[in-house]
C-alpha cells in the first residue's frame, strides 16, 4: 500500500465525521424511502409493484456490487472511490427528487445503489487506514458502526417529518446539501491510499451476481415465474465462474465451512423477515389505518430504537459468551414478534402491533453484531474483511428479496381485509424462517469463543 503523510489529529476527527456522514446516507436510504411509499404511489400513479421497485432498485444494486466496491477501492484508491460514490449518490438523489414517473425514480434508485456500494466499504477502508493503531482503530470503527445504527431510527422519523411537511421528493433532495459539504471535506482531509498488489476486478462475477438477484426479484414481484429459471441459470453460472476465477468476487470454498455458511444464512433470514416486516408494516399503518407519514414513522420507533441501542450490548455479550447465546435470544424474540402478526386486523389498536415491533426490534438488535462476529470467527484472521463483506452482502440480498416476497404475499394494501390476511400468512412464514435459523445456529455455531 502506498500513502502520503500521516493525518493530523484534528483532521482525523474531521475525516471520521465525514466518512460517518457518507455511511449515514447509505443506511438512511435503506429505511427512509419506506415511509414515503404511499405518497410515491399516489404522486407517480403507481401501484404496489412500482413501490416495491422503488425500494428494490436500490437494494438489488447495492447487494450485487457491495463486494466489488471494496475491490474498486483497493485498485483505484479509496479516496477516489468514496468521492465517486458521493458524486453518484448525489446525482442519483437529484434524479429521484425530480423524477416525473416511476421508471425514472427506479433508475435513480439503482444509481443510488451503485453509489452506496462504493461508499459503504470505501468509508470503512479510509477510517481503518487513518487510524492504524489497534485500540484507536477499534474506537473509530465503533463510532462508524454507531452512526450506521443511528440511521435506522432516524430514517422513518425524519422521512415522516419531511414527507408530511414538504412531500415525498424531500426524502431524496435532503441528501444534496449533505453531499455538497462532504465532497470538499473529503478532498481536503482524506489521504489517498492504493494497494500495491490489488485484486483483479471480477467483472463476469459482478454481472452474473446482479443478473441473478435482479431476475429473482423481478420474478417474485411480477409473478413472472419463467424468469425464475433465468435467475437459477444465472446463479449456477455465477457459482461455476467463481470456482474458476483467479480473483473471485465470492470465494466458494468459504461456503463449505459450516460455521461460515450457517452465520450467513442466519443473517439472511434475519433481514428477510425484518426488512419484509418493515415494508408491509409501513403500508399497513399508512394505507390501511390512514396514519400520516410522521405518525407512522414515530410508531415504528419501537422496532428501530432497540436495533440501534443493542448493537454495543450485543458486542459485549458476544465477546464474553460467543455469538450463539445472543443469536438464540434474538431469534426466539423474533419468532414471537412474527407470530403476533396473527392478531392484527384492519382496525387493530397500536397495542396489537407493538409486540410485533418490539419482538423484531430487540431480536434483530441481539442478532446483528452476533451474526457478523460468527461469520468473522469462522475464517482465518486475514480474511475477516471478506467475511464481514459477504455477511453484509447476504443481508442486503435477503432484504431485496424480502420486499418482493412480502409485498407479493400481502398484496395491495388498498384491500384491507386481504392485506391483513396476508400479514397473518407472513407471520407464520416469518416465524418458520427464524425457527430454521435457530436450528442452524445450534448446528453450525460453536458455543465457545474459539
Amino acid at each position: 500500500m502506498t500513502s502520503t503523510t500521516r493525518t493530523r489529529p484534528r483532521s482525523r476527527a474531521l475525516l471520521l465525521f465525514v466518512m460517518c456522514a457518507g455511511m449515514f446516507l447509505v443506511q438512511l436510504d435503506v429505511t427512509v424511502v419506506n415511509i414515503a411509499l404511499p405518497q410515491i404511489g399516489a404522486g407517480l400513479a403507481t401501484g404496489l409493484t412500482g413501490q416495491q421497485w422503488a425500494v428494490d432498485g436500490y437494494a438489488v444494486v447495492l447487494a450485487s456490487l457491495l463486494l466489488a466496491g471494496g475491490t474498486f477501492g483497493d485498485r483505484y484508491g479509496h479516496k477516489r472511490v468514496v468521492l465517486a460514490g458521493l458524486a453518484l449518490f448525489g446525482a442519483a438523489s437529484l434524479i429521484c427528487g425530480v423524477a416525473p414517473d416511476i421508471g425514472v425514480l427506479i433508475a435513480g434508485r439503482a444509481l443510488q445503489g451503485l453509489g452506496a456500494a462504493l461508499l459503504l466499504p470505501g468509508t470503512l477502508a479510509v477510517i481503518t487506514r487513518a487510524y492504524p493503531g489497534r485500540a484507536e482503530q477499534a474506537q473509530a470503527v465503533g463510532v462508524w458502526a454507531g452512526v450506521s445504527a443511528l440511521a435506522l431510527p432516524t430514517g422513518p422519523l425524519a422521512g415522516g417529518a419531511l414527507v408530511t411537511a414538504f412531500g415525498w421528493r424531500a426524502v431524496f433532495l435532503v441528501n444534496l446539501p449533505i453531499i455538497a459539504l462532504a465532497v470538499p471535506a473529503t478532498l481536503r482531509v482524506v489521504t489517498e491510499t492504493v494497494d500495491e498488489h490489488p485484486r483483479r476486478l471480477d467483472v463476469p462475477g459482478m454481472i452474473l451476481a446482479t443478473v441473478t438477484l435482479a431476475a429473482f426479484v423481478y420474478a417474485v414481484i411480477g409473478k413472472a415465474w419463467p424468469v425464475a429459471l433465468c435467475a437459477a441459470a444465472a446463479l449456477a453460472a455465477f457459482l461455476l465462474w467463481e470456482r474458476r476465477a483467479r480473483d473471485p468476487l465470492l470465494p466458494v470454498p468459504l461456503l463449505r465451512k459450516p460455521a461460515f455458511a450457517g452465520a450467513n444464512l442466519v443473517a439472511a433470514a434475519m433481514n428477510l423477515v425484518g426488512i419484509g416486516t418493515i415494508f408491509v408494516t409501513t403500508l399497513y399503518l399508512q394505507t390501511v389505518q390512514h396514519h400520516d407519514p410522521f405518525t407512522a414513522g414515530a410508531m415504528l420507533l419501537p422496532l428501530f430504537l432497540p436495533l440501534a441501542a443493542l448493537a454495543p450490548v450485543t458486542g459485549r455479550l458476544t465477546g464474553r459468551y460467543g455469538p450463539r447465546l445472543p443469536m438464540t435470544g434474538g431469534l426466539l424474540l423474533g419468532i414471537a414478534g412474527s407470530l403476533f402478526l396473527l392478531g392484527l386486523a384492519p382496525s387493530s389498536g397500536y397495542a396489537r402491533l407493538l409486540p410485533v415491533l418490539l419482538g423484531l426490534g430487540v431480536g434483530m438488535g441481539l442478532l446483528t453484531a452476533a451474526v457478523v462476529a460468527a461469520a468473522v470467527r469462522a475464517v482465518p484472521d486475514g480474511r475477516a474483511g471478506l467475511a464481514s463483506g459477504v455477511n453484509n452482502t447476504a443481508r442486503q440480498a435477503a432484504g431485496a428479496i424480502a420486499i418482493a416476497a412480502y409485498g407479493a404475499i400481502a398484496g395491495p394494501p388498498a384491500d384491507a381485509s386481504r392485506f391483513t390476511g396476508g400479514l397473518h400468512v407472513l407471520g407464520v412464514l416469518g416465524a418458520a424462517a427464524w425457527t430454521v435459523a435457530l436450528a442452524l445456529t445450534w448446528l453450525a455455531i460453536r458455543p465457545d469463543r474459539t
